[in-house]
């Protein structure tokens, strides 16, 4: 139902993050946005750690916060997200990650985006690593979107075929999902797997019917990357689990779409080569390898012969 004194509605979904779930939640209390005009829901999928413990009464002494805390039984990423659609009351939808932190204007500059810009249906702002430690040697410009990153310069500009929004920050105009369906329950991530595809499914769908999704780099949100998500497995299960997804997406459209996605990789691959091929000569072995790995992987979950992700 919408409450037509809000215009936006903040959605953070999470999954066993109590180490950084209340990072992202003080990071929209902290907006320079008026808290009568947000709402803010945490969305718990079922998560069996601690993470009910510290959301659920968050903010009750937080003047003027309008929160709710709901539990989302069903697994799944996009299980959650879709019922923070369906609990959202505002008109504008604004989506960041439990293990991300927004600038303090995120609000602000996505509010007065669509104000200024009436033919987006969606956005996504940028997104900036946030390394524990320190990004690892092996991470070439070409790998560092596996931590979620997006930077695509200082421009405003509409996102073309084969590029959208991270889900770390994203926003949508809630009557999109009436339009255009919600995200496909059969992916993305779900418990520990590292399936994904459902950001791209969605945007797809709003951008093949000529609908503008807009790059909006004065948005920024900061996402966590821990030492664990650089280890050699979950590199590998991450790359499986992007073919593995981008397959389940295509054959779920037609023959021809995943004909397409298959051309594509075969592209990829020559690009790939090229790129390994470059830093080998620049004596940047590790480079060359990890690319040549992280192909190998996402082939190989696109052709249904690796499911381990």
């Amino acid at each position: 139902m919408e409450n037509k004194d809000l215009l936006l509605s903040v959605v953070v979904c999470t999954y066993n993050r109590e180490a950084y779930v209340l990072a992202a939640l003080n990071s929209i209390v902290a907006q320079d946005f008026d808290k009568s005009k947000y709402e803010l829901i945490l969305v718990n999928n079922n998560s069996p750690d601690n993470t009910a413990a510290l959301c659920e009464n968050f903010g009750k002494d937080i003047s003027g916060l309008q929160y709710r805390y709901v539990v989302e039984y069903e697994p799944g990423v996009s299980q959650a997200r879709n019922r923070g659609v369906k609990e959202a009351q505002a008109p504008i939808l604004v989506f960041i990650d439990d293990d991300g932190w927004a600038e303090p204007n995120l609000l602000s500059v996505i509010y007065k985006f669509y104000q200024e810009h009436p033919d987006a249906a969606a956005t996504g702002g940028r997104v900036f690593p946030d390394f524990q430690s320190k990004r690892p040697r092996w991470m070439s410009h070409f790998l560092v979107p596996l931590t979620s990153s997006l930077d695509m310069g200082d421009s405003v500009k509409v996102f073309k075929r084969r590029y959208f929004p991270m889900g770390a920050n994203m926003s949508f105009k809630t009557e999109a999902f009436k339009e255009y369906g919600m995200f496909h329950p059969g992916l993305g991530r779900m418990n520990l797997n590292l399936a994904g595809a459902e950001e791209k499914d969605l945007f797809y769908r709003i951008m093949n019917v000529g609908k503008k999704v807009y790059y909006v780099p004065q948005a920024v949100v900061h996402h966590a990357v821990p030492d664990s998500r650089l280890t050699y497995s979950f590199f590998k299960r991450q790359a499986v689990g992007i073919g593995f997804s981008e397959m389940y997406r295509a054959k779920n459209i037609s023959t021809g779409e995943y004909i397409l996605s298959l051309f594509l990789e075969c592209l990829k691959w020559g690009a790939t080569f090229f790129l390994s091929l470059f830093y080998l000569i620049t004596h940047r072995p590790r480079k060359a390898w990890r690319i040549i790995v992280f192909r190998w992987y996402v082939s190989s979950g696109l052709l249904g012969l690796n499911k381990k992700m």
